[in-house]
């Protein structure tokens, strides 16, 4: 089964909904997902998960507009108590939970926000693109006529790491281990990845950003983290703690959609040339293109919400504090609202598509992810003429994300 499978091969009628379990990560391999979440959504669009061996119940949204209200409603569907499943079935929730953007709620979550999107300064992303595109280049090209190798590994891991790295000013010589920890903290390779080994794992990134701002207090430069460093909200400076937290969200966040997007529009193209053709004789807009390879790859694939009341939604009870997961890869296929979900179509439009979020959580490094994807496909257009995928795509565990995380081919 691929990650982006066209059309599924279980009936959805067939499908034991008691036998899913979404807090498990081997479930998104051993099952038909695309059959699962078509009869959540036509059955079931506000389904009550059972307990599991990770934590409480949860409830599931699987329908488009339900998902789309939910990002919209920050009011009734609260970020700050955590944004993942992982860490809301935990009693203890989510350590940076209240102190992260993207889990933090009104009144605190616009000034925060706004500080932050102030630091993207022009110059800032301007140095960064100039930057992107030149790697990208030379990234790509060096491997064409050079025979099979691993594209997650080579290629797509390298490129946001970069960008993230210049945006937040951090050394070159850290890159290599920072891409080794981001690549573990939110998921894994095999199945036997323990929760405690995750969480060492992220708490390595934090003491690297808490020593990281230590440094850019003492001699600041031209780049986000400096600039958080001596920023205001409402008059008062950040707390280490947010700073802190905040670079840890942007390591995580900026790292993985962008890579795993990358990496499944590879696999398709290679599998469906008909669509790289497309690409290379333009007639399809490059845009279009990178928002249709968002929505058919869905990397991130759920948030998590706490109902801060009482809510009746398709005749279920959800009750004040019940977590609310929002399956964004049910809503990305959902019939009502894309015509034939299931078919990867280069020029898709209209594309409102919730691969990045929508609301007042919507990805703050939108851009930056759109402008990674779209100079790995300009390059491809320029200098490729053919993909082939030469092995296996190699499956990634996670509940939270999803894709690949290895997949080797080769360039001509």
């Amino acid at each position: 089964m691929t990650v982006a499978a066209t059309g599924s091969a279980t009936r959805p009628a067939d499908i034991d909904l008691a036998e899913v379990d979404l807090s498990d990560p081997r479930t998104f391999w051993t099952h038909d997902m695309d059959a699962v979440w078509r009869r959540l959504r036509d059955e079931h669009p506000v389904y009550r998960h059972a307990d599991t061996p990770q934590g409480c119940g949860f409830w599931v949204l699987s329908r488009y507009d339900d998902v789309l209200a939910m990002y919209k409603d920050s009011q009734t569907f609260l970020s700050g108590p955590g944004n993942m499943l992982e860490s809301l079935q935990k009693p203890q929730g989510d350590p940076a939970a209240g102190e992260v953007l993207f889990m933090t709620d009104a009144p605190d979550h616009q000034p925060l926000r706004a500080i932050l999107m102030k630091s993207f300064t022009p110059a800032i992303r301007q140095f960064v693109v100039e930057r992107l595109a030149t790697r990208v280049e030379k990234l790509i090209t060096d491997r064409i006529g050079t025979g099979s190798f691993d594209f997650a590994r080579e290629v797509s891991e390298e490129i946001p790491m970069w960008v993230i790295c210049d945006l937040l000013g951090f050394p070159e010589e850290d890159r290599p281990r920072l891409l080794e920890l981001s690549r573990s903290a939110l998921s894994t390779d095999s199945t036997d990845q323990t929760p405690e080994e995750r969480w060492l794992i992220r708490n390595e990134l934090l003491v690297y950003c808490s020593q990281m701002l230590d440094e850019k207090r003492d001699e600041p430069c031209d780049d986000l983290l400096s600039r958080m460093a001596f920023a205001e909200v409402n008059g008062e400076p950040l707390t280490d703690q947010q700073i802190i937290l905040n670079c840890y969200g942007f390591l995580l966040a900026g790292d993985h959609t962008s890579r795993l997007a990358m990496i499944g529009a590879m696999e398709q193209f290679g599998r469906r040339p008909e669509h790289f053709a497309r690409l290379r004789d333009g007639s399809v807009d490059l845009g279009a293109v990178v928002e249709e390879v968002i929505r058919w790859t869905t990397p991130v694939q759920h948030v998590g919400r706490t109902a801060a009341t009482d809510v009746e939604l398709h005749g279920r009870h959800i009750r004040r504090g019940d977590i609310v997961t929002a399956w964004n890869i049910s809503a990305n296929r959902d019939e009502r609202a894309f015509a034939d979900p299931d078919t990867f179509t280069p020029d898709r439009s209209p594309n409102k598509h919730v691969g990045l979020g929508n609301g007042p959580h919507f990805c703050l490094g939108a851009f930056l992810g759109r402008a990674e994807i779209g100079a790995v496909l300009s390059t491809l257009r320029k200098n490729v003429t053919e993909i082939e995928i030469t092995g296996a795509p190699k499956p990634m565990y996670s509940t939270f994300l999803r894709g690949y995380s290895g997949l080797e081919l080769a360039l001509r």
